[in-house]
């Protein structure tokens, strides 16, 4: 794998600015009494590439840059933001977020100072993917891709591929002298084929990616997408519709854990369990989940779509555990969120770009593995269903009830997994369904790098994944 990594972080100077004058606009901030303020510096490029009925062409290319500049006053927040990084630009937004406050005790800003990161390794490297491959390499890719999915099968009639690449460079500074910076890299590779058999046609999908640069997509990983994307499109042509009623569930592995995400996931971010609003709100230290399962966010795993070294709000990331053993030990926070329910920042402020506000989010989040082997779950099921990916889903969080449509699902039976069924929805409530977990697999996964996640109109990259489970009474809706 090639990386090509950049000579250093940003600094204050790939801004136009001096540290001295990022101090000056945070000092004006401070004049007036907050609880918290900050300065997020972003500059971003992206291109994106695409394959569709054999023709390779750019769909994309962008560069934005700006800051936001925010002030926290008790619950309330004032934001503003500017893609004019220049001196009086960031003075006349730091002017306007401070009238948040009233008159009072006024600060003053410590001499801005990075903080050691407390990462014993870089969770990925500072590079620019989008350098890292010439034209003729990104052609190739989305060229063989198109050939070699066709080849598999003539029943393959389109096949569409994008391609996509970023990099961020970050800069945040904040009222209390802390100065973090950061490189972020992404790419990504979808994957998409029709297949037609007798007027019928069915889809398959695929892909994934990773904080590196487009070397991650090496011909081998690629060809086992392919063939995953082809093969599920077919098994949906062979699918019978699915039952309805109450089953036995076992979700795959890996990207099944987007269930776990959204049914539980979102009801555990602060600012939701702060306002009441969570189904799990106020039930730290009880039991929500069957015993034997334990929930963790963590944004330190390496390369991973949902890691960062730090959040976005300049507090490193670090893991974090949400459920243990069944019981509910905490929640994700921001630094607002986390200083109204008296507890601590967990390195989970997220934000889409300079000009959104951050919000508590997930980054990389996955049940930890059990002790029974897979086959010895999928041999204990004599009626039920096999689920080893899903499509849309949708998930209230105040009551946790979620529906989910499933995309490769088959029946399985006295113990096998037998016939491919199609339109299988689970339907369901987070909390309950935890409680029913009957087994927990020896096998944990995460996703191949393909998830995003939305949040009040603000849509970032994150991981899922989980082991094999078996999930007792739960409600499937079907197709028959």
């Amino acid at each position: 794998m090639t990386i090509n990594t950049l000579n250093a972080y940003p600094t204050p100077a790939d801004f136009a600015l001096t540290p001295a004058e990022i101090q000056q606009a945070l000092g004006l901030i401070v004049q007036r009494q907050v609880d918290y303020a900050d300065l997020y510096f972003q500059r971003r490029t992206q291109e994106s590439w695409q394959v569709e009925n054999g023709i390779v062409r750019p769909t994309g290319f962008s560069q934005d840059q700006g800051t936001g500049v925010r002030a926290v006053s008790g619950e309330k927040t004032a934001f503003s933001f500017t893609n004019d990084t220049a001196l009086p630009a960031l003075l006349n937004a730091a002017r306007t977020v401070r009238e948040i406050s009233r008159h009072g005790q006024t600060a003053t800003v410590p001499r801005l100072a990075s903080v050691p990161s407390p990462h014993a390794e870089p969770l990925y490297p500072a590079l620019s993917p989008l350098s890292s491959w010439n034209e003729a390499q990104k052609h190739a890719l989305l060229a063989g891709i198109d050939r070699q999915a066709r080849q598999r099968d003539p029943r393959v009639k389109e096949v569409t591929a994008q391609l996509s690449a970023s990099s961020e460079a970050v800069i945040i500074a904040r009222h209390d002298g802390r100065l973090a910076v950061d490189y972020r890299p992404l790419v990504n590779l979808s994957i998409s084929v029709v297949v037609e058999q007798f007027g019928r046609r069915e889809s398959g999908f695929s892909g994934g990616g990773r904080r590196l640069d487009y070397g991650f997509f090496s011909p081998q990983r690629v060809t086992g997408w392919i063939n995953s994307a082809v093969g599920q499109a077919l098994n949906n042509l062979d699918a019978d519709p699915a039952p309805a009623g109450t089953f036995s569930v076992v979700l795959g592995a890996g990207s099944p854990g987007i269930l776990l995400h959204e049914a539980i996931g979102h009801g555990l971010e602060g600012d939701f369990n702060r306002k009441g609003t969570s189904a799990f709100s106020g039930l730290l230290g009880e039991r929500v989940a069957a015993p034997g399962i334990t929930v963790v966010d963590d944004g330190t795993l390496a390369t991973r779509r949902g890691s960062l070294h730090t959040d976005d709000e300049g507090t490193p990331t670090q893991s974090t555990t949400l459920i243990e053993n069944g019981i509910l030990r905490g929640y994700l926070q921001d630094s607002l969120n986390a200083r109204l329910m008296n507890t601590a920042p967990t390195g989970n402020a997220r934000r889409a770009s300079y000009a959104s506000l951050p919000l508590p989010r997930m980054t990389n989040t996955h049940m930890l593995a059990g002790d029974r082997p897979p086959e010895e779950i999928i041999a204990s099921v004599r009626q039920g269903i096999y689920a080893a990916s899903f499509g849309g889903g949708q998930v209230d969080i105040s009551s946790g009830k979620y529906v989910f449509s499933t995309t490769a699902a088959w029946l399985i039976e006295n113990g096998k997994i037998t016939r491919p069924i199609k339109g299988a929805t689970l339907i369901g409530h987070g909390p309950e369904a935890l409680l029913h977990v009957a087994m927990v697999g020896n096998d944990p996964a995460l996703d191949e790098g393909n998830i995003v996640c939305s949040k009040e109109g603000q849509t970032l990259p994150v991981s899922v994944g989980q082991p094999t489970l078996r999930i007792d009474n739960m409600t499937v809706g079907g197709s028959q």
